[in-house]
């Protein structure tokens, strides 16, 4: 089966469709699908329940989305420097299902595990647990949560072989390999595309089993925020460093 397509808009061809389930990986704008967001953007699709840590940023990633209100909601972990995911929020116009870090992540590799729910002490005793199933283990209260599963994973690898097999580098490898699992259809964008055999067999995270469509994609990489300091105060620092006037 063909699994390298030439555009993003082409790798969601026929997948798409208003009020689905997507999973999009990443975390802030390290290791986000941000040519795959972009064409679901373009593709108009609304009403859409996303799966992601948080919402990207204004105007970039899936504050792209957002800003086009074709969320209806979020499961996340964090707001992030979104304003616009806390503007509508608050007033009430998107849904917002918050998560524990941790949870989420295993919320996400349980439904790819076809795990429907497991116990956790994450959130006892908080409006985490509220409606939930409570359950004592050696006496202590857990709370149960279910697995997650989208009709659509997006994500983003650094390395990918025709056949699918996928290589992340360091933290951009965050939520994606779960996700990859955790879809009915798995669309790839990767920075390098390599032919079978290529990829070290013990380097690969995600097998191409999981994965249906790839697209090799450019990437801004932006930072979510950016800290500088001024020559001066660099030189101050060193100066207190050394005891020495610079």
């Amino acid at each position: 089966m063909r699994k390298v397509y030439d555009t993003a808009d082409a790798a969601l061809d026929g997948l798409l469709f208003d009020g689905m389930t997507v999973m999009a990986g990443g975390f802030g704008l390290c290791g986000i699908p941000e040519n795959l967001i972009a064409a679901l953007h373009r593709a108009g699709t609304s009403g859409l329940t996303v799966i992601s840590n948080n919402c990207g940023v204004d105007g970039f990633g899936l504050g792209l989305l957002l800003d086009a209100r074709r969320i209806k909601k979020m499961l996340s972990s964090y707001v992030g420097e979104n304003k616009e995911f806390e503007r509508q929020y608050l007033d009430g116009e998107l849904e917002l299902e918050f998560n524990p870090q941790g949870t989420l992540a295993e919320r996400i590799r349980a439904g790819g595990a076809g795990i429907p729910g497991f116990y956790t002490r994450t959130g006892v005793g908080t409006v985490i647990a509220e409606g939930k199933e409570h359950k004592d283990f050696d006496g202590r209260t857990h709370i149960m949560e279910t697995g997650l599963t989208a009709d659509l994973s997006i994500i983003k690898a650094w390395k990918a072989d025709t056949e699918g097999n996928l290589t992340f580098r360091k933290t951009a490898r965050n939520f994606n390999p779960m996700m990859a699992t955790a879809g009915q259809v798995t669309v790839a964008e990767v920075e390098e595309l390599v032919e079978p055999g290529e990829l070290d067999a013990d380097h690969i995270h995600t097998p191409g089993i999981f994965v249906q469509r790839i697209i090799l994609g450019t990437h801004e990489k932006r930072i979510e925020q950016r800290t500088t300091r001024t020559r001066e105060s660099a030189r101050d620092m060193a100066g207190a460093a050394t005891g020495e006037e610079v």
